[in-house]
Formats: C-alpha cells, sequence, structure tokens
C-alpha cells in the first residue's frame, strides 16, 4: 500500500510522515475498502471478464503483487490497468499520460487518484492509496487492500482467467501461507517502511535488526526448497509473490534509501537466486519497471533524499541462471 496524503498541502513526499508517531516509529494505517469478488453470479460483487480495473503504481511493491498475480492466471484480458505517474506530486497520485510507461485514466477520465476516491466517498479523508481494485460497472471501489486483492484475483476469477489450473493460495497450505505472509509482512515488506520512514534512532535500530534476522532465516529457508511453502515439496505461492516484490526493490532503492545495508540482497546466494527465480517466471519481468522504481522513491520522497538524486548503480544480472529447479 503506497501512499498519498490525503491533504492538498504543497510538500512533496509528506503522506508517509504524517503516520509517524511521537516515538518517531512509522505505523502503516489499515485499509479503507475491503469488499469481496466471488465467483457467485448472484454476488454483489460477480467476477466477470472486463467488469473489473486495476490503479496501480509501478513503484509500489504492494501493487506490484497484483501485477504479477494477474499475470499468472492469464488475466491480462479480463482486467484491465491503469498506471499512475511514478512522482508523488503535491495533492497525491496523478495519471501523467505523456511520461513512458504511464497512462490516462482511461475509466473515468479523472486527473488524479484522489478523484477515483472521492467519486465514491465524497468525504473520504483517509490516504490514497494503491493498487485501487475498482469496478466499472458499479463505478465504485471493490478494495484497496493488496493483500485481499490477490487472494481474489487467485480464486474468484477461474472462470475467465487463462490459468484455472493455477492455485497460488491452496486450501490445504492456507495456514502455512499466512504464518509466512505474517513473519514475512512484519518484519521485511512493512519491516523495511518502519526502518525507512523512521525519524528517531530506537524505533530504525530495532526495524533494522528484525529485517536482516528475517532475511537471514529466509535464506536457511530457502537453501533446501524453491519456494517457500509445501512439503515435501515446496509450490509457487501467495508467499512467494509477497516476498519477491520487496526483494526485487532491495538493492536499487532500500539498501541505501531506507538505510538498510547491513548486507545487500546479492549478499544473500539462495535470497539473490529466489529473485530471479521468480523474474524469469512467465510475465512476472514485464511487471518490474526498474526507472519508476528508482525514480519515485529517490523523488517523491523530500526529507530523506532532499535533491532528488537518483543512483546509478547497482547493476546486475536478473536474467542469469538461478538453477533452483533441482531443489524441491
Amino acid at each position: 500500500m503506497t501512499t498519498a496524503s490525503s491533504s492538498t498541502g504543497q510538500e512533496v513526499g509528506t503522506s508517509w510522515t504524517k503516520s509517524v508517531s511521537g516515538k518517531g516509529e512509522y505505523v502503516r494505517k489499515a485499509s479503507q475498502f475491503r469488499s469481496w469478488i466471488s465467483s457467485d453470479k448472484s454476488s454483489e460483487f460477480a467476477a466477470e471478464s472486463g467488469r473489473y480495473h486495476l490503479y496501480v503504481c509501478y513503484a509500489c511493491p504492494w501493487a506490484h503483487r497484483t501485477l504479477i498475480v494477474r499475470e499468472l492466471k492469464g488475466l491480462t484480458d479480463a482486467i484491465t490497468v491503469n498506471v499512475v505517474d511514478w512522482y508523488l506530486k503535491p495533492g497525491g497520485w496523478r495519471f501523467s499520460p505523456d511520461k513512458p510507461e504511464c497512462t490516462a485514466d482511461d475509466v473515468n477520465g479523472f486527473n488524479t487518484l484522489r478523484e477515483v476516491y472521492t467519486s465514491v466517498d465524497p468525504d473520504y479523508s483517509a490516504n490514497i492509496t494503491v493498487p485501487v481494485l475498482y469496478d466499472k460497472k458499479k463505478r465504485t471501489i471493490v478494495s484497496n487492500e493488496s493483500a485481499e486483492i490477490i487472494i481474489m484475483l487467485n480464486s474468484a476469477f477461474n472462470g475467465v482467467c487463462g490459468r484455472a489450473d493455477l492455485d497460488l493460495y491452496p486450501e490445504e497450505l492456507r495456514a502455512e501461507i499466512d504464518s509466512v505472509n505474517e513473519f514475512v509482512y512484519n518484519n521485511v515488506n512493512n519491516g523495511l517502511y518502519r526502518a525507512g520512514f523512521a525519524t528517531a534512532q530506537e524505533p530504525y535500530d530495532e526495524a533494522v535488526t528484525k529485517l536482516f534476522n528475517a532475511l537471514d532465516d529466509l535464506e536457511n529457508r530457502l537453501s533446501t526448497r524453491r519456494y517457500l511453502v509445501g512439503s515435501p515439496k515446496s509450490r509457487l505461492t501467495l508467499a512467494d509473490v509477497r516476498l519477491f516484490t520487496t526483494l526485487i526493490r532491495f538493492d536499487w532503492v532500500y539498501h541505501q534509501h531506507f538505510k538498510c545495508n547491513l548486507r545487500q540482497l546479492v549478499d544473500y546466494p539462495n535470497l539473490w537466486k529466489f529473485t530471479r527465480d521468480i523474474y524469469q517466471l512467465p510475465g512476472v519481468s514485464g511487471t518490474v519497471n526498474k526507472e519508476h522504481i528508482r525514480k519515485h522513491y529517490m523523488m517523491s520522497h523530500a526529507q530523506i533524499n532532499p535533491h532528488g538524486i537518483v543512483p546509478i548503480g547497482p547493476q546486475f544480472d536478473l536474467d542469469k541462471p538461478h538453477d533452483r529447479e533441482k531443489l524441491s
């Protein structure tokens, strides 16, 4: 969930500062729209091809989850997408079709994502976040909670997707998936933001320590298995998607920008190969936009990087063979 403040103030990159406690600790706010799409044709939000739309930002790891599952499940024809500007301007996310790989709002013709939210709820005052799963038929937001959107994309659309055979959230593994997801979210996905957005030493130290302890645990977990979940043979699940969207940004952004610099991702042989493994799955590489990722963080977070300088490196080969097929 990448946010823009509901305020229309003129300072860039201030939304996260509004979520920092008096102790200097970043506290992520809960998503506000939490409806569900169902395969039941009689439900309020029934799964239909062409009915639903995703508003995303390529830079955002939370939105990135939805793009990957959309690709893996073969939903590119069933669910349309618009991409906001990577630069978080005053007033929040905007549509900038003149910029490379950004789009207009093809559904509503709005100039800002804020207008999408306020068209549904004129009194909306919480954060403006991506991703947004939008119902074009009812002209409303179904959900802005990425963890729930990817479950819907996996399960509700099997009647209209190209990969109904692929189940990324199988019933028999859900308890294990949920457990791994909770660990990864608290210590890695959100842990990075708790470190990067901390405004005091103690919460930063705590977040960074938990982050690298978790990465050590995950490195060990992936030393004998290809994916995070499943026994005796592991299998690709939503847990892998949720970890990947953070790892792919680690060396490009988080290591330097969020001061998470005890080690780089490339210093973890198994995590680095795992990242390349997921990247090389059919369709996934097309969801990764390095320039949007780097420019968003380095140029939107003025409090962290006031001069907006985007580092040249690091450079690495994501297409290098990972050799993880031999693992169980």
